[in-house]
């Protein structure tokens, strides 16, 4: 006795403090004769509800939750709790359990209670694994990573709870399709009952201790070492930021995908930094700049070295083959030997065909049953005798021949193909009509039923059929009521499917056959059977063809398998329309007239014991299940003192191919031996939709032969090598075989990709079976079948190995010793990430190891890849809980990164969490792997979390480039041009040029204004013009009393009023410049760039209309600005009657004509200054090239306050005398027709526009613009030289991979990474252009891209700065060339790009020269090493998704943040993060480090169209951009 007491002791001793003081009190407590029982009762309850978990709703005092942080290891609390009930001498449920359970029903909701902790997918379930993976994040702990947690606007912060849902109960059947399913259901309280955690305590135990000696793993040891680290794992994990806390929603949601809309929002204010909501609601002043800090810090850490990079991104873009890794294990074993079952046994009263047996035993027994299905108590509802079968089968066979079209014209022919649609809960008619086509000789296509005309996968089904020439649907009478009817009650033809015709097969609704028509029955032969549908990775239905010898070799090898013989009574949980289910409950057991017990699968969620119950009830001798089933029996089984399983001599589990199935058949077997359940029962087997049944275990006689187990390294099986694993190592897979060869077969194993060659004995490969039961052929696909129903494996010799085709099980595994037949996993699942193998089912297995119980709703996880730059990604999607917060979200992410970068030494590329049970389903309630994967890649997941991690993923990006310190001479084309002869004007001042129009055609009319509508609201002729700048002049020098050369600002809105303005300041000898007036909708952010330019420029006066003088001093304006230190205003509304007493010219041609002011795109405000000679330069260069003289018209779109706009707008007409038709672009906004209209009605040849006018009016393209000659657009993005070059232009091609190497290629149209440039038009007269260096200012060669730089007489001459920053001003205006002519002046244009000359010709008949125009050189980044263009990256982003309404980038710490304008629900926010990390990482070869979501309108436009990057930046590292989301990329 003190021996047993002392173990106990150095137990919990290593387990906690607190364990201690209980284990001692309790005892003393046992002793004790003066303590009452009740007394006893309340301690005892008092001390173990530390450690039994409590219901979400009730908050556990202090005391009790400090107790709790002995486990978040789970393993911790159940040792304890066990360990407490062993020294306890009473049982739990008598003091307890009045405390704690909610008040429910005693049959049904005992059992969903009972399940309501499994939230995670048992299939996946393994102790060892689990202890693996804790024991990865412990490790983890001490890097403290340090990773930036993504920001959420409040409104996206969506918190659910357990009360306001209620999970849908749509599964209807077991999972499939991708291996990811529905695990255990959960119930709606959440509570989590004590019998559970006390059940998983004891058969836990024993489940560890079996699993660690038969895995060799180090189980109870390694978990024991554990246990100190991983009390603290949780807490300290990962520092989270310190601007993030949990935010808890005070109104619960449903749970439906959540759709929240769009609240409008006003632009944002840049100037005024506000407090930032963040993912959780609570307003904090931090700086985002912390967060990607924290982000660069964390990308800083070592990672694992990359691999040797497998392509050099270089403009020759040579290819490099990956080289393999030098250590990695390799195949030393022999050449394996292909393995032979044992002959199939011939007995003399098997049937020639399964028609025949039935026949047979409908005839000699026809009240022998056959199936027995139950109703959803577990009461027998019905039972179907082989007399029953035999005669309904003949029925509808006779009825599908004859009933069905006209005598003439019979629908159905035999051969034909019809569709068996019958909902799982009815075996019996699926059963009648599945062999009603058997005898009619036509082919049954056993479907699911369509819930909905958009169920997942639906659609794919709907092809099967029609490829398959299906027209008639057979069904039951309750689901053709059940199908979903149109208004006239016709069930409507499904997406994707052909018409068909529904038809009912139950008897009442059939004709009785005459008695002279019998079926025939024939021998099986080649003809087919039956088709079954099989779902592939990418998501396409095929239908795989069986034939009648096929099925019948089938049924006698599976017969002489499991030793089946009559009247066996057989429980079947399986689905009976495919698969094991369909081969074993319809098929096999017809052969030998045995009984089959069906349990649907709605039974099964209310009971999951039923299939236990049924087997002892009719004293079965064969259950069909599968894992899942086997753990649901475990969690339910303690209230049942009556189960027996000594009749059981097999139980079939049919997904034994899974080595996660492994853990629950030990946990089965170590609790229900003590059951009559014997070892040797547990029959694992493999089986794929082509090969039929693969292997199966056979039930043996000899307890003593244990089965056939394997220690795995992942690390070798990743390289596709078999190694047994040491027990240290924790990153394992234990498999388990699936027995030997089926009968009559041949089996070999290939490697997966390449030529079938045969596979060496420790080498993984595709299982390859030579039968006659195995499928035919893909119907319909001749290619594919011959590369999977055809394939003749090779020795290393190339020899074949047989002259019989194999077909390939799409099983990945190995033959073990004794011929045992182990599997790994599915080529489905396969994943080759940079050259290693992992399987989809071994990652699932460790992201629910990481606290399944806290966060996964129902286990529900997808794993699939998608190919990015070349090479496969991991992406995991998980349903999570409705009660989980932000930060249990990000932890978890975090977590399972860690986990998966451990164990299988990969990294995850992108990890999603979408609301519970949004993830579309199999119809039988699993996880649709395909459709997951195309929501994921069209941007419609709607995921609440997402984590990319494209910087520890990507390790295949091209080298950074390194730039050559040194630069050759390189030879520079010699592009002068001389002046045209033509005829010179003798007027130098644009002041004498009016003048002399006013008095030589006084009426010609110069400027039309138009209006919204297209009318004319004004016009100037040419006196009228002349007078009103008279009238302008006599005012500034009355009442401004201005001086020669002072400066005025003209704040007038886009008119004639400007240009009369302007030449009344040249008649007054000031120097004008022309400045946008406020909005006066937005006056706080307008206004201050009005006083700025006015201030910074220096006027003496501000020259306006009446209506923008009230607003300048208006209340709105002096909230914005100090209205007192305005100069004089001026309204020009009300000018004197009398004229200046003289007009001024002036002395010197160089000197200020006026200044141009404008704020680059990088937020620069400049203004330069033009002088009387480059202005009258300028205006004959445009008249010489545009051809303008005074019988021409033009339209003018554009803004008139700055650059070549404000020239055409104000300058050309006076200088050519043609008319111009001046359109406000503001007008566009109300009628966005207005400038094609305008086009259309004065039959314009020439006219100029911006890019958004051109983006603004395609709406009315449809209108006539045959006679438009020359469209000139202006001010782009990829913007043209205004002062350099006009008109028709040509498009070149040019490769994008190049550019950033800053060289010039030429590619066809259509070529990969081709970029379309539009040249500039034709060189201006007098124009000389260069293309140089921007950094050693050397000239570059033709296939060099440089800084575009000009020599002609229109340049400006310099900037007016109030500083007088001379060397800015003498670098841009007055550069020379390093080498070569080192004599002449250029004007640096600050803009990148390059000359080339095109195939047209000029007036004198030589070919052109044009100039393309790539970008800013401002906004050029400089990234890797490499030039990029924001322009480029951004059409990649805004193509990726629809919602995307604009873009704009800009690099932060080297890092790339792309902020995106989202249109639509905020819920497409988290969409759009993997879609825009994808597309530049394919395009432009970059890794996104930050993605911004935010609002349309955020990102700020200049006047000229042209996006403020710098201005986006400053506000996002301010935190005055409310954006939506903020994804940090690791």
């Amino acid at each position: 006795m003190k021996e047993e007491v002392w173990c106990k002791f150095s137990i919990i001793i290593c387990l906690s403090k607190e364990a201690i003081v209980i284990f001692f009190f309790l005892r003393s407590l046992s002793l004790a004769g003066d303590i009452t029982q009740k007394g006893y009762e309340k301690k005892r309850s008092k001390l173990l509800g530390a450690y039994l978990p409590h219901p979400p709703e009730r908050h556990a005092p202090d005391s009790t939750r400090r107790l709790h942080s002995c486990g978040n290891c789970p393993w911790l609390r159940h040792v304890i709790v066990s360990l407490l009930l062993s020294l306890c001498p009473l049982g739990l449920e008598a003091s307890m359990a009045h405390e704690r359970r909610p008040p429910m029903a005693p049959s049904a909701s005992r059992y969903h209670r009972r399940r309501s902790s499994g939230t995670r997918d048992e299939r996946y379930r393994s102790d060892v694994h689990t202890e693996a993976v804790q024991a990865a994040l412990a490790k983890h702990k001490e890097r403290k990573m340090a990773v930036p947690m993504p920001s959420k606007r409040r409104s996206l912060v969506v918190q659910t709870s357990m009360d306001a849902y209620t999970p849908p109960d749509t599964s209807s059947g077991s999972e499939e399709e991708g291996g990811q399913g529905e695990g255990t259901p959960t119930s709606s309280q959440g509570s989590v009952s004590m019998e559970h955690w006390i059940s998983r305590a004891i058969h836990q135990g024993s489940t560890t201790s079996s699993s660690s000696s038969s895995t060799q793993s180090g189980g109870s040891g390694a978990a024991g070492r554990l246990a100190d680290v991983l009390a603290q794992t949780h807490v300290e994990n990962h520092s989270a930021p310190p601007d993030v806390t949990t935010y808890t929603s005070e109104h619960p949601v449903q749970v439906e995908r959540p759709q929240v809309s769009t609240v409008p929002r006003t632009t944002p204010k840049y100037g005024n930094a506000k407090l930032m909501e963040t993912g959780d609601g609570v307003p904090v002043s931090s700086r985002v700049s912390a967060k990607i800090q924290q982000l660069v810090n964390t990308l800083k850490q070592p990672r694992r070295p990359p691999l040797r990079e497998f392509f050099v991104d270089d403009f020759e873009e040579l290819l490099e083959v990956q080289q393999p890794d030098p250590n990695q294990p390799r195949p030393e074993g022999a050449q394996m030997v292909a393995i032979r079952g044992e002959p199939l046994g011939v007995v003399t009263n098997w049937p020639p065909s399964l028609e025949a047996a039935l026949q047979r035993w409908g005839t000699i027994s026809p009240k022998a049953p056959c199936l027995t299905t139950m109703d959803t108590n577990g009461k027998p509802l019905y039972v179907l005798t082989y007399g029953k079968l035999w005669s309904r089968s003949i029925k509808v066979a006779y009825n599908i021949l004859h009933k069905l079209g006209t005598k003439q014209e019979p629908m159905v022919r035999p051969g034909d193909r019809v569709a068996l649609v019958f909902p799982n809960n009815d075996p019996a008619a699926f059963m009648v009509a599945f062999y009603g086509c058997l005898l009619a000789e036509v082919v049954p296509v056993p479907i699911e039923v369509p819930l909905t005309r958009k169920d997942a996968g639906s659609q794919q089904i709907g092809f099967l059929l029609g490829s398959c020439g299906v027209t008639v649907a057979l069904t039951s009478d309750a689901c053709h009521k059940g199908l979903p009817k149109g208004p006239t009650g016709e069930i409507p033809q499904f997406k994707g499917w052909p018409k068909l015709l529904w038809f009912v097969t139950e008897s009442k609704h059939l004709s009785k056959p005459p008695r002279d028509w019998f079926p025939h029955i024939k021998d099986a032969n080649n003809d087919t059977a039956y088709i079954e549908y099989k779902t592939c990775k990418d998501g396409s239905v095929l239908g795989v063809t069986v034939t009648r010898i096929a099925l019948l070799t089938h049924c006698q090898a599976l017969t002489q398998s499991c030793g089946y013989t009559e009247a066996e009574i057989i429980v079947n949980v399986l689905d009976f329309k495919k698969d094991v289910g369909l081969w074993h409950g319809i098929l096999t057991s017809v052969m030998n007239m045995m009984h089959v017990i069906s349990i649907p699968y709605s039974l099964m969620k209310v009971n999951p014991l039923s299939w236990i119950q049924k087997v002892c009830q009719y004293k079965a001798k064969v259950a069909c299940v599968k894992s899942r089933d086997m753990h649901w029996a475990l969690v339910a089984h303690r209230d049942q003192r009556d189960i027996n399983l000594s009749s059981l001599r097999m139980l079939v589990v049919a997904d034994g191919s899974n080595p996660w199935s492994i853990s629950s058949c030990d946990a089965f077997l170590n609790v229900f031996q003590s059951k009559g359940l014997r070892p040797e029962v547990i029959c694992p087997c493999a089986s794929s939709a082509e090969a039929l049944t693969v292997a199966i275990r056979r039930p043996t006689d000899d307890s003593n032969q244990p089965p056939g187990r394997g220690v795995l390294s992942m690390q070798g099986l990743s390289y596709g090598v078999i190694r047994v694993d040491s027990e240290e190592r924790l990153s394992v897979l234990t498999v388990q075989d699936v027995g030997t060869v089926m009968p009559g077969a041949l089996m070999c194993v290939v490697k997966p990709e390449g030529v079938p060659q045969l596979c060496r004995t420790d080498e993984i490969g595709e299982l390859c079976v030579c039968s006659i039961a195995t499928g035919m052929s893909y119907y319909g696909l001749s290619g594919m079948t011959k590369n999977t129903f055809e394939v003749f494996p090779t020795s290393s010799s190339g020899a074949p190995i047989s002259e019989y085709p194999f077909t390939r099980t799409g099983l990945l595994g190995f033959i073990g010793p004794g011929g045992l037949v182990f599997v790994s996993g599915k080529m489905d699942g396969l994943m080759v990430v940079s050259g290693r193998r992992h399987n989809a089912d071994d990652i699932v297995a460790t992201a629910l190891a990481v606290e399944p119980m806290k966060f996964v709703y129902r286990g529900r996880i997808a794993v699939f890849s998608v190919t990015v730059l070349h090479d496969e990604r991991i992406v995991v999607v998980a349903e999570q809980r409705p009660d989980s917060t932000e930060e249990d979200s990000f932890q978890w992410m975090s977590r399972v990164l860690q986990a998966i970068d451990s164990i299988h030494n990969v990294g995850v590329f992108c990890l999603a969490l979408v609301p519970a049970n949004t993830l579309p389903k199999t119809p039988l309630g699993g996880i649709h792997l395909s459709e997951t994967k195309q929501l994921f890649l069209e941007g419609s997941l709607h995921p609440c979390n997402v984590l990319m991690c494209p910087h520890t993923c990507v390790t295949n990006l091209p080298k950074p480039r390194q730039k050559q310190p040194g630069l050759s001479a390189a030879r520079s084309p010699q592009m002068s041009y001389k002046n045209r002869t033509s005829e010179m004007l003798c007027f130098l001042f644009l002041s004498e040029v009016l003048q002399w129009r006013a008095q030589t055609t006084p009426d010609h009319v110069l400027f039309t204004l138009l209006s919204s509508k297209g009318a004319v609201l004004s016009s100037l002729t040419c006196l009228q013009l002349h007078k009103r700048a008279e009238k302008i002049a006599a005012m500034l020098m009355e009442r401004g009393h201005l001086q020669d050369g002072d400066h005025v600002a003209l704040v007038y809105p886009p008119g004639i009023d400007l240009i009369a303005a302007f030449y009344g300041c040249l008649y007054a000898g000031c120097v004008p410049i022309t400045v946008r007036p406020p909005h006066p909708q937005n006056i706080a952010t307008t206004l201050p760039t009005v006083k700025m330019i006015v201030e910074v420029s220096r006027s003496a006066c501000v020259m306006t209309s009446q209506v923008i003088s009230k607003l300048l001093k208006s209340k709105e304006a002096s909230a914005a600005v100090d209205v007192r230190a305005w100069p004089p205003v001026l309204d020009t509304d009300d000018l004197p009657k009398k004229k200046p007493p003289q007009l001024y010219k002036p002395s010197n041609p160089d000197t200020l004509a006026y200044l141009d002011f404008s704020v680059s795109t990088t937020g620069m405000l400049a203004g330069v200054k033009m002088s009387h000679t480059a202005t009258s330069a300028f205006c004959r260069s445009i008249k010489l090239q545009c051809e303008l003289y005074p019988s021409r018209e033009v339209a003018i779109c554009l803004d008139p306050y700055c650059g070549l706009g404000f020239v055409l707008w104000c300058l050309c007409s006076v200088y050519s005398g043609h008319q111009s038709i001046l359109i406000p672009p503001s007008e566009l906004e109300v009628n966005p027709a207005l400038w094609l209209l305008a086009v259309s009605q004065f039959r314009v040849r020439d006219t100029f526009c911006s890019y958004s006018v051109m983006e603004l009016c395609t709406k009315g393209l449809g209108l006539q613009t045959e006679s438009l000659k020359v469209c000139s657009e202006l001010v782009k993005e990829r913007p043209s030289v205004p002062p350099a070059c006009i008109s028709y232009p040509t498009t070149v091609y040019v490769d994008m991979r190049a550019l950033r190497h800053d060289r010039v290629r030429l590619v066809e149209r259509g070529s990969p990474h081709s970029l379309p440039l539009m040249e500039s038009g034709k060189i201006l007269p007098g124009v000389r252009i260069i293309i140089a260096n921007p950094e050693t200012k050397g000239p570059l060669g033709d296939s060099h891209l440089g800084e575009i730089w000009v020599h002609c007489a229109h340049n400006g001459s310099g900037y007016f700065t109030v500083y007088g920053d001379e060397a800015l001003q003498s670098d841009h205006f007055n550069s020379r060339l390093s080498f070569g002519d080192t004599q002449t002046v250029w004007a640096r244009t600050g803009y990148l790009g390059f000359l080339r000359r095109t195939e047209l010709t000029d007036a004198s008949g030589e070919r052109h020269d044009a100039l393309y125009v790539v970008g800013a050189l401002d906004e050029a980044m400089e990234l890797r090493g490499m030039r990029y263009h924001p322009i480029d990256i951004e059409t990649s982003v805004i193509r990726t998704h629809k919602s995307i309404m604009e873009c704009a980038v800009f690099p932060w710490t080297n890092l790339l943040v792309v902020v995106v304008e989202l249109e639509g629900s905020e819920q497409e926010a988290l969409d759009l993060v993997p879609l825009v990390t994808n597309a530049v990482l394919e395009e432009h070869y970059l890794i996104v480090g930050v993605v911004v979501v935010v609002d349309i309108g955020v990102i700020p436009i200049n006047s000229r169209g042209e996006k403020q990057r710098m201005h986006l930046r400053d506000g996002f590292l301010a935190d005055q951009l409310d954006p939506i989301y903020v994804a940090y990329n690791m």
